[in-house]
């Protein structure tokens, strides 16, 4: 869950870890052109989820969700210019929840700190085992290198000592034949002296020593991957996508978009699409709005559904984010990493799944104060393809139209 790459989170303490986690739980804001009330369900659903990943022991999740919900009613949400249009009663149950949640986000942090410390124990450990072995290491090679050296001086001076040896002596013969006053000498080949010495291999090279091969040591680094990055797959439902569709066609044919909630459950770490929740609304040929969202809000909340993103049409278009969308999804993606904006553009047969760049779209749309359509630059990227999306052939969907 946090931060990916070649640094290893276990090298941090406990309190910069959790620093981290609370950083994190604080980076976003809230869009004023997104209904205050919007953000008020998303903060139920917010704690829906956190007290799925308690039950299922997944602490950092659920301490950052805990914490951001905390962070968004009790800081930034008052801070909307349509806070005061939310209804008391709404602001009131979020209000009485906070101590409960607190408490509940207290007792895990106290827990992670054991952890984390735990864990920045054994990195210290780890690390110190390693110096060891690299240290030994050091040593062998050094005395490796010391043994080489000794057999390669002990090898010339063997050398040298044979030669001189080994060198013939003279022996002076007069050859008879010739006159006396002309003698020539002979000098025959003898044979050394000394007799021949044998090298063994025992005796001039080092005894190799299995033991002292150079060993490799390797560390199972544990990075945790960052929050934001480690995305859970969303299963995304055929049928629903083709049911959208038909459902739109009057529509569509009109020139005009539709506009759905994707909503769903956790299973098994996966975000599952149970529910197309088609809310009341209104919708030109190049946008749409949802209108009543109680409605909407009631009915996730009896059914205990949260929100996974959203799905739209474009009848006259390719399949893209406009600007009008970038500001529509960052409400979303903001509360939670995962949702997704399907695209679906009937004329040219293509079907987008869609999100903001983590790392360039949510900051650019974050700090964009335009409304309505308005030009944005296309480089670095807003969007980009939501890679997370399994599409099932097999799983059901339930379609629920509020309109009717």
């Amino acid at each position: 869950m946090e931060e990916k790459g070649n640094v290893d989170l276990r090298s941090l303490t406990a309190e910069e870890r959790l620093k981290r986690l609370s950083d994190f739980s604080n980076s976003f804001q809230v869009d004023s052109s997104t209904p205050a009330k919007r953000y008020y369900n998303t903060g139920e659903q917010m704690i829906r989820r956190a007290d799925v990943h308690l039950k299922d022991h997944q602490l950092e999740e659920a301490f950052v969700l805990y914490l951001k919900y905390m962070i968004l009613i009790l800081e930034k949400i008052r801070k909307h210019p349509d806070h005061k249009n939310v209804p008391a009663e709404q602001v009131s149950t979020a209000h009485k929840n906070m101590k409960s949640i607190a408490d509940k986000a207290e007792k895990i942090k106290s827990t992670l700190r054991e952890i984390f410390q735990a864990e920045h124990n054994e990195f210290i450990q780890e690390k110190k085992r390693e110096k060891e072995i690299l240290e030994k290491r050091r040593k062998e090679e050094e005395e490796r290198q010391t043994r080489l050296n000794e057999a390669k001086n002990f090898k010339v001076e063997l050398s040298e000592g044979i030669l001189k040896n080994t060198v013939s002596k003279e022996v002076v013969k007069p050859v008879p034949y010739l006159p006396d006053d002309f003698l020539v000498y002979e000098i025959p080949e003898t044979k050394s002296s000394t007799s021949p010495v044998s090298i063994s291999s025992t005796s001039a090279k080092p005894g190799i020593d299995r033991s002292t091969k150079p060993s490799y040591y390797s560390q199972n680094s544990n990075n945790a991957a960052q929050y934001t990055s480690t995305l859970r797959m969303i299963v995304v439902p055929s049928l629903m996508l083709d049911t959208f569709l038909n459902l739109a066609q009057k529509n569509t044919s009109n020139n005009i978009e539709t506009c759905g909630i994707l909503a769903g459950k956790m299973k098994q770490n996966r975000l599952i699409i149970t529910h197309l929740i088609i809310p009341q609304q209104y919708g030109t040929p190049d946008s749409c709005a949802t209108t009543n969202e109680e409605d909407l809000f009631s009915y996730q909340t009896e059914h205990d559904l949260i929100t996974l993103g959203w799905i739209h049409t474009h009848p006259s278009q390719t399949a893209f984010l406009s600007s009008v969308d970038l500001h529509t999804h960052y409400s979303y993606q903001i509360m939670m990493s995962e949702a997704i904006a399907i695209v679906c553009a009937p004329r040219y047969s293509q079907t987008g799944f869609f999100q903001l760049t983590p790392d360039y779209g949510l900051d650019f749309i974050a700090n964009c104060q335009q409304k309505g359509f308005h030009p944005h630059p296309s480089e670095p990227p807003l969007f980009q393809d939501a890679e997370h999306c399994e599409v099932d052939e097999k799983a059901s969907v339930e379609l629920v139209d509020l309109r009717r």
